[in-house]
């Protein structure tokens, strides 16, 4: 699954690695960075995290807890 970000510059697709089925951190993340060098965030245009299932987890459950928290926020 593919999330573009920043105006489209900024992809980040999350997918679990068949290939490292056999590792604890088997998930990763990709970010890959399109756009001009005066603009970029990253050191390099693309990048790989690898993450446990636990630590996907909680990540997965912090963004939701922020994405309400805003959501809360925006109806006051």
């Amino acid at each position: 699954m593919t999330i573009h970000l920043l105006d489209g510059t900024l992809e980040v697709d999350i997918f679990y690695e068949c290939e490292d089925h056999d590792l604890d951190d088997n998930i990763c993340i990709s970010v890959v960075e399109r756009c001009p060098p005066s603009e970029k965030l990253l050191r390099a245009g693309e990048t790989h995290l690898y993450l446990t299932a636990a630590e996907a987890r909680v990540l997965g459950e912090r963004l939701l807890a922020a994405s309400i928290k805003s959501d809360i926020q925006q109806m006051k």
